[in-house]
């Protein structure tokens, strides 16, 4: 019972205080960054989708192919049209038109199904890793473990939109890299063909322009755009929670501190926003520089063999068009070195997230091992169970044994902060700090019901058999349900079973209370746990919803604080505080006054029932 408190918990809540949030860096366009995208990337490439996925970009790849080879030739037709206006031959500059045209008619399909082809891609691949993702995040329950860790902050986000932008960028980058070394080829033979001196200024141009793009504006602007993806977040987070409870807001008139709050959310977005857009200009000036000097280069280097007439006007245009192409190929990471950082920032929260959510990626808690164990039991029994909050020394319970058999039921007191919600936590597995063991029931035959039920989007009917998709009972027998907790008129009320509401507002709470012991009707589990679940209900609705329980045959867990539900229970479960506990028989226990000692006391190691 003697318990050293070395971490405080919210008193209402028992929630843990947050840690304090860890600085992380964005990877710079290192090997680090590339290994953190073949860790994302390389499920799918070699996984069960792999040969949709090596097909499509074999197709992309031959569709590139045919682009580059017309791109080529539509390139050589400017320079004999150019060649022949200079020259005023006119049947030479009608036949390269007629060419061109010809060109074009093949070129323009075939652009735009490429680009089509392209965006399929990479919807395809983002629909798989999504599912992915999904399937990691909701399995065993991880976004609840999310919810409580600050080292990951918006997962919805990583998945909704991190995701899209991690595919999308992906084919995008893959297909420009590929398209810019068949571009290099194909128009490096065409610039070597006439001046072997441009091919050379042109390498030492592009390698200088790639150096000082990656050393002056590469790391800054990753780590600028890791902090702007994650503040933007942090911004909307702050709006949405004011949607999410608008009413409580709106009662408090606590307008005021919700304005402050989000102001100071969105100075940090548009502080580091203004850094960005400041080492952006820098280097939009040195895109801008690079770039527009192609226009000046080829033509100063072959000026003199022009004017010499050793070359035809035409082959210089041809030249420049080369030199522009390749320069492009082999500049592709200035030319997209803004959307490459901002990827390569997305990249590392995407692989932050999968460390924890997906199977091949999550970290083995070893520590875990010597955490409360669960193994499988007929029916619920604690044996020595403790009980700390996450990453805290705080003993909330000590050395608790008990056992239920089926059709008991137990009513947890205590004083707030004691660790009552706590200890549900541990029953159904969300926290397991701690040591001891608790046999149960698989979590199938269990069912919460919280103070404030949860109501999801969509029809009266997915509400009453939440958490099912699919139920067996017909519309009759659902009816039923809602009469028996005392909602007859509910589905005539809103328009039937299948009405659609937003059931939070259009409900009270108290309804909301009635609906959710609606659902155990519907569900009949074996172990029902409820948690304040009638604290807006009146006597009368409360004892008749405990009676359908009792009746049913479920085992009962329940906190509550009114003397009423007393008589629903068979024991009680009396928290004093740091860590002690008591076990009485219901019949003698009292909320406001002594316990009578000699009256069914049960000792700290005396189970309910064996």
């Amino acid at each position: 019972m003697n318990t050293p408190p070395s971490a405080t918990i919210d008193a209402a809540t028992d929630k843990v205080p947050a840690a304090p949030e860890r600085r992380r860096r964005a990877p710079p366009l290192s090997l680090a960054a590339w290994k953190q995208f073949v860790s994302v990337a390389k499920p799918y490439w070699l996984g069960d989708q792999k040969k949709t996925a090596w097909s499509l970009l074999l197709l992309l790849i031959v569709l590139m192919l045919v682009e580059t080879k017309l791109a080529v030739m539509l390139n050589n037709q400017a320079g004999e049209m150019t060649s022949a206006l200079a020259g005023k031959n006119g049947d030479r500059f009608w036949t390269a038109v007629r060419a061109c045209l010809l060109t074009l008619a093949f070129a323009v399909p075939v652009y735009a199904f490429y680009y089509y082809m392209r965006d399929l891609f990479a919807n395809q691949w983002r629909r798989w890793l999504t599912g992915r993702f999904l399937d990691g995040y909701l399995k065993g329950r991880k976004y609840y473990a999310l919810g409580a860790d600050s080292e990951i902050d918006n997962p919805d986000q990583r998945i909704s939109e991190d995701i899209n932008t991690f595919t999308g960028r992906s084919i995008h980058f893959l297909l420009i890299f590929l398209g810019s070394i068949m571009q290099l080829v194909a128009f490096s033979a065409v610039l070597w063909s006439i001046s072997h001196l441009l091919v050379g200024v042109l390498a030492v141009y592009a390698i200088t322009g790639t150096v000082v793009a990656l050393y002056v504006f590469g790391n800054p602007l990753i780590h600028l755009n890791f902090w702007q993806l994650r503040r933007e977040a942090d911004f909307r987070f702050s709006l949405m929670r004011v949607r999410e409870n608008a009413e409580s807001i709106a009662f408090y008139r606590g307008e005021a501190q919700e304005r402050a709050h989000i102001d100071s959310r969105f100075e940090t977005v548009i502080q580091n926003f203004a850094r960005l857009i400041r080492k952006q200009r820098s280097l939009n000036l040195f895109q801008r520089t690079f770039s527009q000097l192609t226009l000046v280069l080829p033509g100063m280097i072959l000026a003199e063999r022009v004017l010499s007439g050793e070359l035809e006007v035409g082959r210089a245009v041809q030249a420049a068009g080369a030199f522009t192409a390749v320069l492009a190929a082999v500049g592709v990471i200035v030319e997209n070195f803004e959307s490459l950082s901002r990827f390569v920032a997305g990249i590392d929260r995407l692989q932050a997230l999968s460390k924890l959510v997906l199977p091949e990626g999550a970290i083995k808690d070893d520590g875990q091992q010597a955490g409360i164990q669960t193994q499988p039991g007929k029916h619920l029994a604690l044996e020595s169970v403790t009980l700390h909050p996450p990453r805290s020394d705080r003993v909330l319970i000590k050395e608790l044994s008990l056992s239920l058999k089926p059709g008991d039921a137990l009513l947890i007191t205590g004083d707030s902060g004691c660790g009552k919600s706590s200890l549900l936590r541990a029953i159904a597995g969300l926290w397991q700090t701690g040591s001891g063991t608790i046999h149960r029931p698989p979590l199938e035959a269990f069912f919460f019901l919280p103070q404030k039920p949860y109501l999801q989007a969509g029809t009266l009917r997915s509400q009453l058999i939440y958490p099912s998709a699919e139920c067996s009972l017909s519309d009759e027998q659902l009816l039923d349900i809602l009469e028996q907790v005392h909602l007859p008129c509910l589905a005539e009320r809103v328009g039937g079973l299948d009405a659609v509401n937003d059931w939070e507002k259009l409900l009270s709470v108290g309804e909301q209370q009635r609906l959710a012991f609606g659902r155990v009707l519907v569900q009949k589990p074996g172990i029902v746990i409820l948690d304040e679940a009638t604290s807006a209900l009146d006597s009368a609705n409360e004892a008749s919803l405990y009676e359908r329980l009792r009746a049913s045959g479920a085992t009962l867990i329940s906190i509550a604080h009114r003397a009423a539900v007393l008589r629903h229970h068979t024991h009680v479960l009396h928290l004093t505080g740091e860590g002690g506990w008591e076990v009485h028989e219901a019949s003698s226990y009292q909320f406001d006054g002594p316990i009578d000692p000699s009256r069914g006391k049960m000792t700290d190691t005396q189970p309910v029932a064996a």
